[in-house]
């Protein structure tokens, strides 16, 4: 039976089977040492010129090859410990080998932290990449982080409901993806770029508490640390106010410091609020740094903006437009000014977005829950009654028919982990990511169509344009 390298400390003395690859070999004249690694850590391995044989095969060992070695337990004398690793009071006497795998040259080195490597050629190695002890911890880490979220929310009775992939396409800020379908030729899906609608339509539903780790998808062009693909923690919650959701989410950040980040120090509990209008004054944008020592890496300075003006000026037609979604409610004394569609610009919105280290890492708001309320929304931007009806009538209907009052959040899992783990980008918390132009150069994504499958689609392409 397979035993993990974390497990040998229990083991002095026994006989253990470890799988896993080999790190690095070094030749000591009639000792062989490896590193042998897998998920749990890494382990040193001695090879004695008995048994000959496995000595034998041990002189072929290379770096990132696959193994299977049995091996007795030792514990080192303290003056051979090796305090760099966690398990280096302990060592495996070699009494067999198997090859499992052989590794051909290595196309890049994962012995360091892979900062000196271009971006394009770890993206190219991605899965060999991942195995960089850097790469390993913030997916571990993230993976805590996303455990962290689900526990934390579970036991606040939120239901966890997985929302389609295959929707249609709304205005919602974005280009959508569109899938084309073969079933109904020239119709399309379009990927989710978040899951807002079904989240309300939910609420509609009466589950009154739910969230996802969902997979939200914008067709954007190149805009630095943005990718085509990303992972929210979506929520949404029945019969609340503004303050009811900002307790959940900053009570759950807190936690998530306190139990997997201990080291860091959040500046200051409860979280400030600052207005959308202060923000723009002093910081000249509405996602604050508010750190006290930007050069203190373990800080982290939360903080709430809030007073959204709902609408702004589109700088292509000149008409109004949202300034987060459609969806979100006015503050409730500019109600009355959203129903009479008069000062516009002065109408405030629920909307209330969470922001870390000058990184907006989360956006919500209390939505609009009555019909008419959410139609005079789509009527300021100009939308005419058939394309209301055409895009947002599966809304307007639901909300006739018993909506709650409600509202939601959706901190971004990626900026999140990528803050906490101390890192300059998202690419680096994402397994596999995309370039800052869309493409994915381990799979030589996108790639073109066949004929057989356009001809399926009823789909031709001009190359042309």
């Amino acid at each position: 039976m397979r035993t993990l390298i974390r497990e040998i400390i229990t083991k002095e003395g026994e006989t253990v089977v470890l799988e896993g690859w080999v790190r690095n070999r070094r030749d000591h004249g009639k000792l062989i040492f490896i590193d042998i690694k897998d998920r749990s850590g890494m382990a040193q391995v001695v090879f004695l010129p008995k048994p000959e044989e496995v000595h034998e095969a041990a002189t072929e060992l290379r770096s990132e090859w696959v193994v299977r070695l049995t091996g007795k337990v030792n514990k080192r004398p303290e003056n051979m410990v090796n305090a760099d690793q966690e398990f280096g009071a302990y060592e495996i006497v070699a009494e067999g080998l198997e090859i499992l795998n052989k590794a051909e040259d290595l196309p890049i080195p994962i012995d360091t932290d892979g900062r000196e490597i271009s971006e394009e050629a770890r993206m190219k190695y991605r899965a060999f990449d991942l195995r960089r002890e850097r790469m390993e911890k913030n997916m571990k880490m993230r993976a805590k982080v996303v455990h962290f979220f689900r526990s934390f929310l579970s036991d606040l009775d939120f239901i966890e409901v997985e929302t389609p992939i295959l929707g249609k396409a709304t205005p919602e800020g974005s280009r959508d993806y569109l899938v084309p379908s073969r079933i109904y030729p020239g119709k399309c899906y379009a990927l989710p770029q978040s899951p807002q609608q079904y989240k309300q339509l939910l609420m509609v539903a009466g589950l009154e508490r739910y969230f996802q780790i969902a997979r939200c998808f914008r067709d954007e062009d190149t805009r630095g640390d943005r990718q085509p693909e990303f992972t929210q923690l979506d929520m949404e919650m029945s019969f609340v106010k503004r303050e009811d959701v900002m307790k959940v989410v900053e009570d759950m950040l807190i936690k998530l410091v306190q139990t997997h980040y201990p080291e860091k120090r959040i500046q200051q509990i409860p979280f400030p609020h600052i207005t959308y209008k202060e923000s723009m004054e002093k910081y000249g944008n509405d996602r604050p740094d508010i750190r006290e020592d930007k050069n203190d890496p373990n800080l982290l300075a939360f903080c709430w903006v809030l007073d959204f003006p709902f609408f702004e000026k589109d700088e292509e037609d000149g008409g109004w437009t949202f300034t987060h979604n459609p969806f979100s409610a006015p503050q409730p004394e500019f109600m009355e000014s959203l129903m009479n569609k008069e000062n516009i610009a002065d109408i405030l919105t629920t909307q209330y977005d969470i922001v870390l280290n000058g990184y907006e890492i989360g956006g919500g708001s209390i939505r609009n829950h009555r019909p008419e309320a959410l139609r005079k929304v789509l009527e300021i931007m100009g939308f005419s009654d058939e394309k209301i009806q055409s895009d947002y009538g599966h809304m307007l209907d639901a909300f006739k028919l018993g909506a709650p009052p409600h509202g939601g959040i959706a901190p971004g899992v990626d900026r999140i982990v990528m803050i906490l783990q101390g890192e300059p980008n998202i690419r680096e918390v994402i397994a596999f990511p995309k370039t800052g132009d869309g493409r994915d150069l381990m799979m030589e994504a996108p790639t073109e169509f066949t004929e057989k499958q356009l001809s399926e689609l009823q789909i031709k392409i001009d190359k042309k344009k």
